[in-house]
């Protein structure tokens, strides 16, 4: 697929260009998103030029992960990075970070609903799924915020430095929006009557 733009109402996510290496090397110094985001620690330059110039075309190019940069939708600093990744049977997985000056300010909240609508109206996802691990308070907070239901806990699912993890799950389906989905969908408690 060819990289698109996404805006919300303060936002712009877009794909990530070689100008945006010194900013997302210097926001991936942060000790939080080096602790609970499956970048490299220590993050090198070298990590930031490779994210961009082959990670993220690629992902585009052979469909397996859309990652965008998001900045505010007059222009501005690199706020966040944002991505959906690992497509399986209809579902993508939302993965994300937020530069440390600018959490707390509900735009990773804004971001997130702005790639579910796009992947449940453009990519015919049938299911948005959700994984970080456990004690990532913040980034289950935003999901929350964003109508996810958090769905347990899964054991040693999360590779993160060469560490299985637990980590929680949690989904969003078209419905939890007010979309149709692409398939049918019968939950559990109306299939047992």
């Amino acid at each position: 697929m060819e990289p698109v733009t996404l805006t919300t109402e303060r936002l712009s996510l877009r794909t990530f260009t070689p100008a945006d290496t010194d900013e997302t090397y210097a926001a991936c110094q942060d000790p939080d998103i080096q602790r609970w985001t499956t970048i490299p620690s220590p993050y090198a330059r070298s990590d930031a030029e490779g994210f961009i110039t082959r990670m993220v075309p690629d992902g585009w190019r052979y469909d397996t992960e859309y990652t965008f940069a998001v900045r505010p939708r007059d222009g501005g600093p690199l706020i966040a990075a944002a991505s959906l990744h690992h497509p399986r049977s209809g579902a993508w997985e939302v993965g994300f970070w937020t530069a440390k000056e600018h959490r707390g300010s509900g735009y990773m909240t804004e971001i997130v609903l702005a790639l579910a609508r796009w992947a449940f109206t453009d990519l015919g996802c049938t299911r948005l799924e959700w994984r970080a691990e456990v004690g990532n308070t913040g980034s289950r907070a935003v999901v929350e915020k964003t109508g996810f239901t958090v769905e347990g806990t899964l054991r040693g699912a999360l590779l993160n430095k060469s560490t299985l993890r637990d980590c929680w799950v949690g989904a969003l389906l078209p419905s939890d929006l007010g979309l149709s989905s692409s398939q049918p969908y019968l939950p559990a408690r109306d299939a047992l009557g």
